[in-house]
């Protein structure tokens, strides 16, 4: 459909009308473009210019294709590109591996290193508000045992470190009990910024958060985990139970055999549940077969 301001090009002009519109592509440096069949007016329009005539062969493209525009060689000036600086000499942040696969020891440092990377500065859920820093986990990458809290408190947010309070002192008391050093084991949290008031994380916070805590379980691959306190439990075996209905019984979570036992936090409020706490490690040393600390 044409109008008085746009008339519609005759035959005969059409092929110089094409051949100004290539002058035009060329003179802008387009030299490769994506080409379909060839019609008559085409070849007409690359003899006016003085262009060789596309073959058939080389004008066959799959239709839909976007065009693709090269400049010739010799107008390239890469100091002329609008790029980062830094963008030649930075390394990537490496790929976390896919959900569930199998890590090697030695390359499981490097992959925890990615899953922290893709959390990033974390703005997933509230907490991240109130956080002071990120409390990842910390460990042996190839740990064979595994302890999961309930989330940071305020030293642990002040440093970025999971368990260093007075609830960390006495976890490292129960691992040495255990005849290990903290190094041995790897320790993390269901969720990795501190809760206001170290309160308990809501549902939605957990859940945002604990699928950074199953990469971390899926690259470290311990052979046991121990869920500290009802909040670990909960979200580890996707269960909700009292502690005591848990607890004395060998559970199963992401490859690994989970013990239920106290979080050294209540344990603290509670000292008298320390046997009882004891007598979970005994049996998650007895699945590692340890035998307890001469000390």
């Amino acid at each position: 459909m044409t109008n008085a301001k746009s008339p519609a090009l005759s035959p005969a002009l059409l092929p110089q009308s094409i051949a100004a519109h290539l002058r035009y592509l060329r003179d802008l440096g387009v030299f490769d473009l994506y080409r379909r069949p060839v019609s008559p007016a085409s070849r007409l329009a690359a003899a006016a210019i003085g262009a060789e005539s596309p073959s058939e062969e080389t004008a066959e493209r799959p239709a839909g294709r976007p065009i693709r525009a090269e400049l010739p060689i010799r107008d390239f000036n890469p100091g002329a590109a609008q790029e980062d600086p830094d963008i030649r000499t930075r390394k990537p942040h490496p790929a976390p591996p896919p959900v569930g696969a199998f890590v090697a020891p030695e390359g499981r440092a490097e992959a925890l290193r990615a899953v922290r990377a893709e959390i990033g500065d974390c703005q997933r859920c509230a907490l991240a508000r109130g956080r002071n820093k990120i409390v990842f986990g910390d460990g042996n990458p190839a740990a064979r045992l595994m302890f999961v809290g309930e989330g940071p408190g305020a030293d642990e947010d002040a440093q970025g470190l999971p368990f260093v309070g007075r609830a960390g002192q006495l976890l490292n008391n129960m691992i040495g009990a255990m005849g290990l050093r903290r190094a041995e084991v790897y320790i993390a949290n269901i969720v990795k910024c501190r809760p206001p008031q170290n309160r308990v994380p809501e549902p939605e916070e957990a859940q945002t958060c604990s699928p950074f805590l199953f990469r971390q379980i899926d690259v470290v691959r311990p052979e046991v985990l121990v869920a500290l306190g009802s909040t670990a439990a909960l979200y580890l075996l996707g269960v909700r139970s009292s502690l005591s209905g848990l607890r004395g019984r060998v559970h199963a979570c992401r490859g690994a055999r989970l013990i239920v036992t106290y979080h050294p936090a209540f344990l603290l409020r509670d000292p008298r549940q320390k046997k009882e706490a004891w007598r979970d490690l005994q049996m998650a040393m007895a699945e590692l077969g340890l035998k307890p600390s001469s000390k």
